[in-house]
């Protein structure tokens, strides 16, 4: 059973929640069967004197049964499954006894959903267990009373937060929400406040069961709360561009349903629950949020058959604004680490803005001092080579040059650990590994200034690291399954979400980022209304507008990379390639000396003290040419160029997997996560309709969105991504 049943001589009942043959307890079938059996042994005690809900997991419960979910079509029969779930807790809620959840785990979802349909609820004072309603996040809404309860329990405005962020909170900040009534130490205690509570209170009742209940802090009715709720949907289409159903769901359930009885509210809640569950967005997000993101973290691309690699010590080459950001994320997962820059004030600088950060999280409460100070302790500043010794992985973060990459490489390799073996397999834990932060430079071409190339492979970070999710692991030509398994398993250490790609000129991200740079600056040159063009990337689901984010990358430095390219290709004897986008990128840097925002002045202009604005010569220096482009013919065109790039990336074995592809998308440049990442994009559009609408686009605009062949083959045999 996933419920065990155990009464003691208080009459005092368990419920221990642990769900057979799987690591975390979740609702599902076998749930819903175990719930009714243990609700009519409940109502079938005698002289029953109260409930106790705990878990035998680490975790309380999960939540939902994800598989079920994604594979389910039929509205009706989510709805009857959302229906019965609730009669179950609201039974467990008027039983007419004490019914207290003692919450030994994380709660999410579902989870928190049950223990919010106990009278009363203790949690464990651990920080490493969260509670929330992540939903929000998978395209759908608590469809367990959570979005019917929460309101009642903390009124409107407290909870409409809590709802439509995917908001997680640790005990304490749950506490002070509102969702947890006490804390416990340990799980003894965490026991034994639940039985004297449950001895002190013998008629609990939940609040919206009790004569004369009102909402905290009113209604819909109410003009205060009319006045919030009256701006809430701008609010919120303002941060999803109506690309994300599920807020604005929640924000309807919350005012429809406490305009209404309870059991009415959650019979509302259930009707929108099974609309968002049976949407396309819904089952785009579920897809990358939770199988292709487990996916790549149970390592799919980590060589199989390598045992897992334990980094010891790492050694960051360069304290600047990638190096020092690495260093803090690796000193946070509790591993020493050799900032070297240099000169040993460039380190110690480098050093400082690391402490800068563990600050702030100090202040945000999020950190002790003791942490901040042990954190800081494992980081060693310093200008001297042979610091470096006994360092199992470096990690070089120089400047963007491979001159001087080669000359990094080579004064470290005299340090480090463990000499390399024709072969490259390891020799032991003293085989040292060299990684590259590089977001465009050939790993094989790197490798080349190593004398252990079979050790030398790529890591590129993302900017600002402490913030971005995703790492992309490159292997060079050389580079070994054991080298290869050594960073996948630095990566996660660091929690981090490592996508694995084979060697080429931009990898996968910057390869694919550069396209949506590309397309925006190629509207620009066509006399598009460059506010127009920045709708229109915030339209398609990206986080900033084309024009913002290439001044954000640079100006300068997307120069530095063409040109790098053209000599490159040249010095290959291939075409020199160009694109509509290079006479917009020369104009502004070279006739207009704007190289971005790090040299304050762009596509915008960027005002001591103000706001920045798009710079108002551009409509003079790129005027109309003709009619203007509608949104959505301009919204498909930054779409479908990365996902064009990434499905020759994929055809290239550049990446070698749908799900790198997607979530590299989604966490690498914050492709849209509604569409679930850029193959998923096309699955969305329909195979046969994005190869359609790819050539109508290819004969309007070049071959720069001519369907590949691989896509040609999957749309003749009926295939998706």
């Amino acid at each position: 059973m996933a419920i065990h049943y155990a009464k003691d001589e208080q009459q005092i009942v368990t419920l221990t929640l642990d769900r057979p043959g799987r690591s975390a307890n979740v609702i599902d079938a076998e749930f819903g069967v175990a719930l009714a059996t243990t609700l009519a042994r409940l109502q079938a005690e005698p002289k029953l004197a109260g409930v106790i809900v705990t878990s035998a997991k680490k975790t309380f419960m999960a939540g939902g049964d994800l598989e079920w979910l994604y594979a389910a079509t039929d509205a009706a029969e989510i709805f009857r499954s959302a229906e019965a779930l609730k009669a179950g807790f609201r039974q467990l809620e008027k039983l007419g006894v004490p019914v207290v959840a003692a919450v030994n785990g994380t709660a999410l979802g579902g989870g928190l959903e049950l223990a919010l349909a106990c009278h009363y609820r203790i949690v464990l004072n651990d920080a490493r267990i969260k509670m929330g309603f992540p939903e929000v996040t998978l395209g759908l809404l608590p469809g367990g009373g959570g979005v019917t309860r929460l309101p009642r329990m903390i009124g409107l405005q407290a909870a409409f937060p809590l709802l439509t962020e995917g908001t997680q909170l640790d005990p304490a900040a749950a506490r002070a929400a509102g969702l947890v009534d006490e804390l416990a130490e340990d799980v003894t205690e965490l026991q034994a406040i639940a039985r004297a509570w449950i001895v002190a209170n013998p008629k609990a009742a939940q609040p919206w069961d009790k004569p004369g209940y009102r909402i905290p802090g009113g209604d819909p009715r109410n003009p205060k709360v009319a006045q919030l709720l009256a701006v809430a949907p701008a609010m919120l289409r303002k941060r999803t561009y109506g690309n994300y159903p599920a807020p604005e769901a929640i924000l309807s359930v919350m005012v429809e349903g406490t305009a209404v009885d309870f059991d009415t509210a959650s019979r509302i809640e259930s009707r929108y629950f099974a609309r968002l569950a049976t949407s396309q967005i819904a089952k785009n997000m579920i897809n990358a949020f939770w199988f292709q993101l487990n996916q790549i973290g149970d390592g799919a691309s980590r060589p199989q058959t390598v045992p897992p690699q334990v980094t010891h010590k790492v050694g960051v080459l360069g304290a600047g604004m990638m190096g020092h950001g690495i260093a803090y994320v690796t000193a946070v997962a509790n591993l020493p680490v050799v900032l070297k820059d240099v000169t040993l004030e460039q380190a110690e600088a480098g050093k400082a803005k690391i402490a800068a950060l563990l600050d702030r999280r100090v202040q945000q409460g999020k950190l002790t001092k003791t942490q901040r100070d042990e954190t800081l302790g494992r980081i060693q500043p310093t200008a001297n080579a042979a610091d470096l010794a006994g360092c199992d992985l470096i990690i070089e973060a120089v400047f963007e040059d491979r001159e001087l990459k080669a000359r990094v490489t080579q004064e470290v390799e005299a340090v480090l650990a463990g000499p390399s073996t024709s072969s490259g397999q390891a020799t032991g834990s003293g085989q040292a590994v060299f990684a590259s932060n590089t977001s465009t430079l050939p790993i094989t071409g790197l490798a080349g200034a190593s004398q252990r190339p079979h050790n030398f492979v790529g890591l590129h970070f993302f900017s600002p690291v402490e913030k971005m999710k995703l790492v992309e692991i490159i292997t060079g030509a050389e580079t070994s399954g054991e080298t290869l398994a050594r960073v996948f398993d630095f990566v996660l250490k660091i929690r981090k979400t490592p996508i694995v790609v084979n060697d080429s000129r931009g990898f996968y991200t910057s390869r694919v980022f550069g396209t949506y740079l590309g397309e925006g600056l190629a509207l620009l040159g066509e006399g598009q209304h460059p506010r127009a063009i920045e709708a229109a990337g915030l339209q398609a689901g990206m986080p900033v507008g084309p024009l913002a984010l290439a001044d954000e990358v640079s100006l300068g430095l997307m120069r530095h990379i063409r040109e790098q390219t053209r000599q490159d290709f040249a010095a290959e004897g291939k075409p020199v390639p160009r694109h509509p986008s290079d006479a917009v990128l020369d104009v502004l840097t070279e006739e207009y000396g704007r190289f971005g925002k790090a040299r304050g002045a762009g596509f915008y202009d960027y005002p001591e003290g103000g706001k920045k604005h798009l710079w108002p010569q551009l409509r003079t220096l790129f005027p109309p040419q003709g009619a203007a482009l509608c949104q959505a013919e301009m919204v498909e065109r930054l779409m479908f160029v990365q996902a064009l790039e990434t499905v020759r990336c994929l055809a290239e074995n550049v990446v070698t997997n749908v799900a790198d592809a997607n979530i590299g998308s989604i966490f690498g440049w914050g492709f849209a996560p509604f569409k679930g990442g850029t193959l998923q994009y096309i699955n969305d559009y329909g195979v046969a309709a994005f190869v359609q609408r790819s050539q109508e686009l290819t004969e309007k605009y070049g071959e720069r969105f001519a369907p590949p062949p691989l896509l040609l083959a999957m749309r003749d045999a009926g295939k998706t991504f």
